[in-house]
């Protein structure tokens, strides 16, 4: 990876596309965004493939993130609250528990904090009528 430092901020490109870093969110991105994108995208990612290759039918997942940061120590990133919901129907909700955490302990991005930022992770499962 090459970064390019810019007037307001930092650059670099991969094959898909352009990525603006800032401090400033009207010049890109601003780093802890990616900190917790990176984190939460890994997650559900992984997730993801443990329910399809348990063949656990769903028709939605969506994830909100709450983070935590301390302005006393260069307002870093103390915790992060991910809260995954899973819409579908005649799914286990134990399952999705348990899945979880698998999931839990195969994202690198997580297992990569794991010491440094508190990662908490919950399961609410709405069952769709049919």
């Amino acid at each position: 990876m090459k970064f390019y430092l810019r007037e307001n901020g930092i650059c670099t490109s991969f094959d898909y596309g352009q990525l603006e870093i800032s401090g400033d969110e009207q010049y890109g991105f601003r780093p802890y965004q990616l900190m917790v994108a990176s984190i939460v995208g890994c997650s559900i990612g992984v997730y993801r493939k443990i329910l399809d290759k348990q063949r656990v039918k769903y028709d939605d997942i969506s994830v909100t993130a709450d983070v935590t940061r301390n302005p006393n120590e260069a307002n870093r990133i103390e915790k992060i609250h991910i809260h995954f919901i899973v819409k579908g129907k005649h799914v286990s909700q134990d399952k999705l528990v348990k899945n979880l955490e698998i999931a839990r302990n195969n994202c690198s991005m997580v297992q990569s904090v794991k010491d440094s930022i508190e990662v908490d992770e919950t399961v609410e499962y709405i069952e769709l009528s049919m």
